[in-house]
Parts: structure tokens; C-alpha cells; sequence
């Protein structure tokens, strides 16, 4: 609660003494504030209201608070809440190109994975949620490149996969991707990756470094390989029925504040995974508890080669032209 009396700032000051907002945007996101993510969008209720004088308040609800990651979307289309920035992999029914970013190796560095968002190929696929209706698509959020963990078996090789239990978002690439190096995908809700972890009810999992470190997935795994295989990122969207309420004027700050946010979202993805990744490291030495592995370039060539050949299963849904292009940035 504490945390949410912040975000308000000065529209909530304008509110106190007399002043009500004249647009109320409820942000709902599925992780914690501590994160890029979270981080980002306290900034953004922040600058709106700095931006726009108080006319528009925006309140920002952490950790599935006001909507899970299975309820979001429908709130979102119902104008429930106004805005909400799911994984990329949440827009696979809305738009199934948005495939692409779940592609195993498909980003070389971050360098690439920027160039490849903010570019044509990022432009175009934002265009293919626009035309559906009921959401806007803003901006790219950033949460990293994934490793994987597991409590059961260390993953060095693509063989160590085999047989164990993996939770992943709801994705027919990443079902595809477990299960080319022997896995068994299993969709889980975020919110009940911990006590899935902790039960058995799945051995490991694939996440960027904030999230596994904010949610404490350490203490239910025991190790940790530093495999940057895929991609985790965000798409900040906005209910298009809100948003074609705004008068131009305040469109163009909310753009603004969103693009301020984008910036140091992405800044800040980039500092946490050096102290994420340096804390852990700490923690692993200290309890004895969790092992982290680093993959030498010949190991990662054999995951990469292993794993993309689900890349021809996608060129139909995709766009094999889209594929190759992302490939292609420079």
C-alpha cells in the first residue's frame, strides 16, 4: 500500500486539496516493484502527472494486485484497467508474429535485440496488434535475457533437459523449444512458479535474472546456467477506447512520459542484471545452496544448434521473411 500512496504524486497532491484528476489510469502489472519493470512504470505514473498538470492520475498495482497475467488481457479489452505491459508471449493470440521474440538464439546481444525493436521489424509487429481492436501498442519493455534453472538436474548440455518438467508462459514456440532438446513444457501462471518450484509440481523454469532474483526462485532451485537462450520482454499497451478519449494534448505527453519510461526501464534492466547476477553469486557461495553454471561458446553453440531447428515450424505463423529480417538487422 505504501508503495502505491507513492506513485500518485502530484496528482494525488492536486487531488487532496480539491483538485480531481480529469482521467484516472489504472496500471496493473504481475511482478514487483523492485524490478526494471516496476521501477519504470512508478516512473511513468510519475511524469504524467508531473507532465500533465494532475489532469490525468495514474495508479500503478504491483504483483497481481488488481489482475493476474491470466486475467489482465480481458480487463485490459473490458477497460478495467488502462493500461498493462504482459510478456510478449501474452499477445500470441491477439497477434501470433509476436512468435518471433520467443524464437530460442534468435538475438545475438542486446545491441541487436534493440536495433531489431525499435526498427521496421519492431514497427511491423506492433502494427499487427494495432489493428486488433480494444488495445494500442505503445512501447517495448525490456526484463532481459533468459537463463535456465533447475533443482533437479544441472543443464549443461542439451541432453540434461531431458525428461524434466519446465513452466512457461503460454507459447507454442517455447513448447517447441523444450520439448527439441527432450523437456516437458508445462504453462503456469508467474504467480505460481514458487510453490510449483517448491512442490515438484515442475522441476525447472526460464526467466531473466530479475525476476528469478526479486521472486526468490534461488531458494527453490539449485542451479542456475547462464544461458541467454531466449528473450523475455514487454509491450506496454493501452485500452484504445481510453485512449481515443485523451485530447491530443495530453496523448502527446502520456507518449512522452512512456518514452521517459522506456529509457530508464531499459537502463535500469541492464544495471540490476550486473547486481542481480553478483548478488546471487554472493548467496551461491555463502549457502552452498545454488550452483551457477557458465556455458563456454561451444557449449552454447550446441544448445543454439539444437534449438533452432524449431525455427521452420514457425515460418507459416511468423513469417519466414519477418524471421529472416530480425536475423538480418545489423
Amino acid at each position: 500500500m505504501k508503495r502505491f500512496l507513492r506513485v500518485m504524486t502530484v496528482a494525488s497532491i492536486l487531488t487532496t486539496f480539491g483538485f480531481a484528476a480529469d482521467y484516472v489510469i489504472k496500471v496493473s502489472h504481475v511482478v514487483s516493484p523492485a524490478t526494471p519493470k516496476g521501477q519504470a512504470a512508478d516512473f511513468f505514473a510519475k511524469r504524467v502527472g508531473e507532465l500533465t498538470g494532475g489532469k490525468i492520475e495514474v495508479q500503478v498495482y504491483p504483483n497481481s494486485q488488481l489482475f493476474g497475467d491470466k486475467e489482465e488481457m480481458k480487463a485490459l479489452a473490458m477497460n478495467n484497467v488502462q493500461v498493462i505491459m504482459p510478456s510478449l508471449s501474452k499477445f500470441t493470440s491477439v497477434a501470433p508474429q509476436m512468435q518471433l521474440f520467443d524464437l530460442p538464439f534468435i538475438f545475438r546481444d542486446k545491441k541487436h535485440l534493440y536495433k531489431v525493436m525499435d526498427g521496421p521489424v519492431g514497427a511491423q509487429l506492433k502494427s499487427y496488434v494495432d489493428v486488433k481492436k480494444q488495445m494500442i501498442a505503445m512501447d517495448y519493455w525490456d526484463a532481459g535475457f533468459k537463463h535456465f534453472s533447475s533443482s533437479k538436474k544441472e543443464l549443461v548440455n542439451p541432453a540434461d533437459a531431458n525428461g524434466q518438467k519446465f513452466r512457461i508462459q503460454s507459447s507454442k514456440v517455447l513448447e517447441a523449444q523444450f520439448k527439441s532438446v527432450g523437456g516437458n513444457p508445462q504453462v503456469l501462471p508467474f504467480s505460481e512458479v514458487y510453490s510449483a518450484l517448491q512442490q515438484g509440481v515442475v522441476d525447472g523454469t526460464e526467466n531473466p535474472l530479475s525476476n528469478f532474483y526479486t521472486k526468490k526462485f534461488y531458494e527453490v532451485q539449485s542451479s542456475l546456467t547462464l544461458s541467454g537462450h531466449g528473450y523475455l520482454g514487454y509491450l506496454v499497451v493501452m485500452n484504445e477506447q481510453f485512449w481515443n478519449k485523451l485530447p491530443k494534448d495530453l496523448q502527446a505527453k502520456v507518449s512522452q512520459a512512456m518514452k521517459e519510461a522506456t529509457v530508464l526501464e531499459r537502463k535500469a534492466t541492464a544495471t540490476e542484471d550486473d547486481k542481480i547476477l553478483s548478488e546471487l553469486k554472493k548467496y551461491a557461495k555463502d549457502t552452498k545452496k545454488l550452483k551457477i553454471i557458465n556455458l563456454n561458446k561451444k557449449q552454447v553453440a550446441t544448445w543454439k544448434k539444437q534449438m533452432e531447428t524449431v525455427y521452420p515450424q514457425f515460418y507459416d505463423v511468423i513469417g519466414e521473411d519477418l524471421i529472416k529480417a530480425a536475423i538480418n538487422t545489423k
